[in-house]
């Protein structure tokens, strides 16, 4: 049988008592939040889809932010709720094109690399020019004096002779949605003995900051009526 001061214990767990010291509150026992329900975010991958969700009002009429969080990631939630936390409601994902920079790649595949993954322009023609005419039995020969190489490559019909390889090279790869504008930044470009080529960023992530003022812009431009009527606010 329990005595009196086992009942009196048992019956004072279920009691909590506030006490106040310095300015601040204490209790005898931790407390748990009971949260607010929160929806889970959909996800996406382009700016077109997410442009369409916030102009359906699908999940209501609320104050929204579209955060540009990186060149490859949008975001879009609510105010802070009564738990000071916020409603994430829809992600988008950007999907790109592999490209290892800093890492070797044989002619062939840096040759398939390069005009899958990144948009034509005057540079990327170039490289593609001398890494496809690279003549593999002589191209261990080859000068370099630190900044720009030399190959043994074709250089006509039936001709072979030292071609110099273009460095550093401007080149604008699939990096960011394919909605926007992608930036052109520079690279320098190397080839060893192998063959081999690879591409190293030379612009210190300038491109970054670049393409989220794109997807800025590119959002602006397509929500002109939501940022009109205060219904959106965008930030990058």
């Amino acid at each position: 049988m329990l005595n009196k001061e086992t009942l009196e214990y048992i019956v004072g767990l279920g009691t909590i008592d506030i006490y106040e010291e310095n300015g601040q509150q204490y209790s005898t026992s931790p407390l748990y939040l009971l949260e607010e329900p929160r929806a889970a975010h959909i996800n996406i991958h382009s700016l077109s889809g997410l442009v369409e969700y916030l102009k359906s009002n699908f999940d209501g009429e609320c104050n929204l932010m579209v955060h540009v969080e990186s060149p490859t990631e949008v975001t879009v939630f609510s105010n802070l709720n009564n738990d000071r936390k916020r409603e994430y409601l829809i992600k988008a994902t950007a999907m790109l094109p592999s490209f290892r920079y800093e890492n070797w790649y044989d002619p062939e595949t840096f040759n398939i690399k390069l005009q899958s993954g990144f948009v034509k322009n005057d540079d990327r023609d170039v490289v593609l020019k001398v890494v496809g005419n690279i003549k593999e039995e002589d191209v261990k020969t080859y000068g370099d004096n630190g900044v720009s190489q030399s190959v043994t490559a074709k250089v006509g019909v039936a001709t072979v002779g030292q071609v110099e390889v273009p460095n550093p090279v401007s080149l604008a790869p699939y990096r960011t949605f394919v909605e926007v504008e992608q930036p052109t930044s520079n690279f320098v470009f190397r080839m060893k003995n192998g063959p081999a080529s690879a591409l190293f960023e030379a612009d210190g992530g300038a491109w970054k900051l670049e393409a989220m003022k794109n997807i800025k812009s590119y959002l602006q431009d397509e929500l002109v009526q939501e940022l009109e009527v205060g219904k959106i606010t965008i930030i990058a």
